[in-house]
């Protein structure tokens, strides 16, 4: 039986508002009026699903709540990006970049507090692992904020590892997804990871969503010294379980690459990421180093990270270079983080 309590209605997914309403003795139509309110109208209260009887509602306010919670703090950045400030897992928090663009409007969404990863470019990965974000706390972070409605785009690239918390993620996919969620085109959403294994052959099977792949060094024994995460699932294996996979016409498989200088932005990186990419529909989004605290590397120059791109481009790959935004408000890739936790600590 589904324990109930104070559970939060928004982040279900149809199927468990079911289990919901029928502990309740709620008709069954009634979880296709809920997921309504929640997900396709905007209300903060239950009282305010008026095509509820009100002994429904009553019932679902002695046992239930809404769980929409809203920002804490807003930054707003001189290129009009805004990074988000929210309250996780009770004392915790997490950060989420909105980046507005001419023919778009993304979110850049958290899946954990800090993260257990540890890669040497990361402030998340210095922040260390806290917790795992529920699917009410990583929608929440679209739901709440005053740009909800203009969203066209989502990437899971905020705080986090979301393929180590694929439980939340694959229902959060599952709501955004879904007729009686958000209705959202698989397409217009892409997942980032930097390989791990077991979420990522979860996440091919059961999602059309776009996939990410931190990659950031073809090498494995210089991949490592950047990504701890090498040792135990290493790229060779997530490269072929990507060339197995079917990804069909729509959907789309990204590599990601920070560019380091004299670490992986020669031609000897460029002919290597020819090879183990050979035979995979893909392209390279090649992203500027921003500096972290603590850490000393240097990112190539842009005549440097332009000459890689031309040369990846000159061997059939599509290449990108992925512009800076927020960096002013340190909401740039690489650069979230949660002061106040770090604070706390």
């Amino acid at each position: 039986m589904q324990k109930i309590g104070s559970t939060y209605l928004f982040g279900k997914t149809k199927e468990e508002i079911q289990d919901i309403i029928s502990d309740l003795g709620l008709p069954k139509y009634t979880a296709g009026q809920i997921t309504d309110w929640l997900y396709k109208k905007n209300i903060s209260s239950i009282d305010e699903m008026t095509n509820l009887s009100k002994e429904s509602r009553e019932k679902l306010k002695a046992n239930t709540r809404i769980g929409i919670a809203k920002p804490l703090k807003v930054q707003v950045s001189a290129d009009g990006t805004k990074k988000y400030l929210f309250s996780a897992a009770g004392n915790k928090f997490i950060e989420t970049a909105f980046i507005p663009e001419e023919t778009r409007k993304t979110l850049c969404v958290s899946s954990q507090v800090g993260c257990k990863m540890a890669c040497a470019f990361c402030m998340t990965g210095k922040q260390g692992f806290q917790t795992h974000l529920s699917s009410t706390e990583i929608l929440n972070q679209l739901k709440s904020i005053p740009e909800s409605a203009e969203i066209s785009n989502i990437v899971f690239m905020g705080m986090g590892e979301p393929f180590d918390n694929i439980d939340n993620v694959m229902k959060t996919l599952n709501i955004l997804t879904s007729d009686y969620g958000f209705g959202m085109a698989p397409k217009r959403i892409n997942v980032s990871s930097i390989g791990y294994i077991k979420g990522l052959k979860r996440f091919l099977t059961e999602s059309d969503c776009h996939l990410a792949i931190s990659l950031h060094n073809p090498f494995p024994e210089e991949r490592i010294k950047l990504m701890p995460v090498e040792k135990t699932n290493p790229i060779k294996e997530v490269l072929q379980i990507i060339k197995d996979h079917d990804f069909g016409r729509y959907r789309r498989v990204s590599f990601e690459y920070i560019m380091f200088k004299g670490f992986n932005d020669t031609e000897r990186h460029v002919k290597e990421l020819a090879r183990i990419l050979n035979g995979i529909k893909c392209r390279i989004n090649l992203i500027r180093f921003h500096p972290v605290p603590g850490i000393d590397v240097v990112g190539s120059d842009d005549e440097t990270i332009i000459k890689f791109q031309n040369q990846l481009k000159a061997k059939g790959i599509v290449t990108t270079l992925r512009a800076s935004r927020g960096l002013d408000i340190a909401a740039a890739c690489g650069l979230l983080s949660t002061k106040e936790l770090m604070a706390n600590r």
